[in-house]
């Protein structure tokens, strides 16, 4: 892995786990479905705007089409919607520690339905991860943890899972920004019309919330998403994916910081174990032999 991937790696992971934290700005302030669609939106326009400036074009494939917006359904609206509506009651480094099992999650269905070989080592950390975050819940549901955001965080990750299995097909043919501007207007228009049929037109503007809008729209929305793709595109999304393993403490410790949010021990232990369980699954498929 070269430097240029290692800084494209750790700015992904401190971006996308930022995420969280001003997520929890604008959901105390507007509706979330309705925030979403709007972010989505306007980085959407942005990137594609962006792209045709590059001479990049939207005439994609009909398979990069079908890839786009399913990644847009399931990281844009199921994903990102989910967590939104979830972090109006549950915390922001909670919700990104239960996302930043994705990779467990990945290396899972892998195993278990696509047929995919894995080392012992990476066997052993997909029960670590699984033991980590049986911590972290068992200590959080004690401490009165609301059960229906963490489901819907729970379903999530569940979405983002499948995206991110899908993330090299939809990219494959090139036009890297055309297709991330693409996935976010899908994705701002699904969530148009979910938050047409479920929330209320209610903001309480404040600058905290613009800061937080704009912010979540331009870094962990527009440059993260390309970075992640820019990434996968360089090294694969198999070596992309190690950084995963920095989003559970990276989440954890930019919630406690900006939001006071408390971290007991029993957290702290929980996130390294799932660290060290992603890092050794991300780490054995990627020595894995050819």
């Amino acid at each position: 892995m070269d430097a240029r991937a290692l800084l494209l790696g750790l700015a992904f992971a401190v971006m996308w786990s930022s995420a969280f934290t001003s997520a929890k700005f604008i959901v105390a302030d507007a509706p979330p479905l309705t925030a979403l669609a709007f972010r989505f939106a306007l980085s959407g326009a942005l990137a594609v705007g962006i792209a045709c400036a590059l001479g990049q074009s939207w005439r994609l494939t009909r398979t990069q089409w079908r890839l786009t917006f399913l990644f847009g359904l399931c990281q844009n609206a199921l994903y990102l919607g989910l967590n939104f509506i979830a972090m109006r009651s549950i915390d922001a480094g909670l919700a990104s520690i239960i996302a930043s099992t994705m990779p467990l999650l990945v290396a899972f269905t892998g195993w278990t339905l696509l047929g995919e070989r894995l080392q012992t080592s990476a066997i052993a950390g997909l029960f670590a991860g699984l033991a980590g975050v049986t911590l972290i819940m068992g200590s959080r549901i004690s401490g009165g943890v609301d059960p229906q955001g963490l489901a819907l965080c729970i379903a999530g990750v569940l979405a983002l899972t499948l995206a991110t299995l899908t993330l090299r097909g939809a990219s494959s043919g090139g036009n890297v920004l055309m297709v991330v501007g693409l996935q976010m207007l899908v994705g701002s228009a699904l969530l148009a019309v979910a938050a047409l049929m479920l929330e209320r037109w209610q903001v309480d503007w404040s600058i905290p919330l613009a800061v937080a809008f704009f912010y979540t729209t331009l870094v962990p929305g527009l440059a993260a998403t390309l970075t992640w793709f820019v990434l996968v595109r360089r090294i694969g999304p198999t070596r992309a994916a190690t950084f995963h393993f920095l989003n559970p403490f990276l989440g954890v410790a930019i919630a406690a910081a900006v939001l006071g949010e408390r971290i007991g021990p029993l957290d702290v232990l929980g996130v390294a174990i799932i660290m060290v369980g992603i890092l050794a699954v991300q780490l054995s498929k990627a020595q894995a032999p050819a």
